[in-house]
């Protein structure tokens, strides 16, 4: 079992600590228990599972820094890697920026909601009955189905010189289905995963995907151009991303962000975005529970992102912090975004011409400075009319800002969980209603 206890990651890390004779050092160990099945054409293509586990040793003399990685832990091996991470450390050449590692640290409690014993136990044959009810959906559907389940158990844990330590244990089950019909013209697609596999249900998402799929039959091609949309927060989370994945002080200080003022300056306590706009970050909301802790053992606790469309804070460094004499600010992971009362089908009963996007694909920058991205539609594009889906349509490219499409905000409907496929992050966002989104050109995308 790759899962090791904090009691037992303790031990572990003590045992090379006492190995150390660096000005300081520090000890990081994950590791993790997965299993899947991965299937295509209505056929189980790969199953199996991997456990693993890894330790990194950084030793640092003044600024100078290096690290040795091994998952071998008896004494003679800890013993000769942490010595092996010194030497490295007295060859490395000074780092301007480096940060002496932090001491004894103060972490609320864990969410009780990140680990599920069961998820982690998950046998072959519970994976396999859940797998079968999606491959039963495409044989009387008559369609094709390729997905992957997985599910998983794992932890972390921090242990230094100064006398931090930090654990944290988790478990996660992902689930994604691709439904095509048999001359492949039609597509449907849908994503989740959640931490208690009981949560998980692929009859449901299959079914979802098997419909669009045949819905998406007999495409017709309509004229590119700006749009009212609808994303689907699985649509709608790959541009979010970027947004909240930028919120960075340092980028912003050195003029490199759509943050940053011409001049000089950012737009920190600037509204930026509608006002219905309201995205936090919180380790201990049950619905998407996180490490109380960041990577470098900062502690995380909820903090208010983007609020009534204003920017609130920045992501800070320890460095870009003392830089600037303000306090560290860690990037704390998972985000919520509010949402409204509002279903997916009010939306678009609300919708008198638009354009519903499943999924939005293959993003690639265009201008950071503005935050221009573009990519594609695909696995589910339908034109709407007068509040009902009329026919499917040919998908497109776009080219999209979130901060203009967060401008242009029209509607949300209610939050839900999703996963990024881009960044296989998880997050709760709504499904949202957009004015003038821009499609530049037709994509023979399916």
């Amino acid at each position: 079992m790759a899962i090791l206890s904090e009691d037992d990651c303790r031990a572990l890390m003590k045992k090379a600590l006492s190995y150390s004779k660096a000005d300081e050092c520090e000890i990081n160990i994950n590791g993790a228990d997965t299993a899947n099945i991965r299937y295509a054409r209505n056929s189980v293509s790969t199953s199996g599972s991997i456990s693993q586990t890894s330790m990194a040793i950084s030793s640092a003399f003044g600024k100078k820094l290096g690290i040795v990685t091994t998952n071998e832990y008896d004494d003679a091996s800890l013993e000769k890697a942490v010595k092996l991470s010194e030497e490295l450390a007295r060859l490395a050449p000074e780092n301007p920026e480096y940060m002496p590692f932090l001491g004894p640290q103060t972490y609320s409690e864990r969410n009780p909601k990140l680990f599920d014993k069961k998820t982690y136990e998950m046998t072959p044959k519970q994976r396999t009955d859940m797998v079968g009810q999606s491959l039963q959906v495409a044989k009387d559907n008559k369609l094709t189905a390729a997905g992957f389940l997985q599910s998983q158990g794992n932890f972390n844990a921090l242990m230094n010189s100064h006398g931090l330590f930090a654990y944290n244990a988790a478990s996660d089950i992902s689930f994604s289905i691709t439904m095509r019909t048999q001359d492949s013209l039609g597509s449907g697609y849908a994503i989740k995963d959640y931490e208690d596999f009981n949560d998980m249900d692929t009859l449901k998402l299959s079914t979802v995907a098997a419909k669009k799929a045949a819905s998406s039959i007999g495409v017709k091609a309509i004229e590119p151009g700006k749009y009212t949309v609808i994303l689907e927060p699985a649509a709608g989370i790959v541009l979010l991303e970027q947004l909240y994945g930028g919120l960075d002080a340092r980028s912003a200080d050195e003029g490199r962000s759509f943050l940053s003022k011409a001049g000089g300056g950012t737009k920190l306590g600037e509204k930026m975005v509608d006002e219905r706009v309201n995205i936090y970050s919180d380790p201990l909301d049950p619905r998407l529970p996180n490490s109380v802790w960041a990577g470098d053992g900062q502690p995380l606790k909820k903090i208010n992102w983007i609020e009534k469309g204003v920017i609130k804070n920045l992501f800070y460094s320890r460095y870009w912090a003392e830089k600037k004499g303000v306090k560290p600010i860690p990037y704390s992971g998972p985000v919520i975004m509010d949402g409204g009362d509002a279903s997916l089908e009010d939306l678009i009963k609300g919708t008198e011409k638009g354009i519903l996007v499943t999924r939005l694909w293959y993003i690639r920058p265009v201008d950071p400075q503005t935050l221009l991205y573009t990519g594609l539609t695909r696995d589910g594009t339908f034109y709407i009319e007068n509040g009902q889906i009329k026919f499917p349509i040919k998908n497109f490219r776009f080219n999209e800002s979130p901060v203009i499409m967060l401008n242009n905000l029209e509607a949300l409907g209610k939050s839900e969980r999703t996963v990024s496929d881009e960044s296989n992050q998880s997050c709760l966002i709504p499904p949202m209603k957009i004015k003038e989104f821009t499609f530049t050109s037709l994509s023979d995308a399916v």
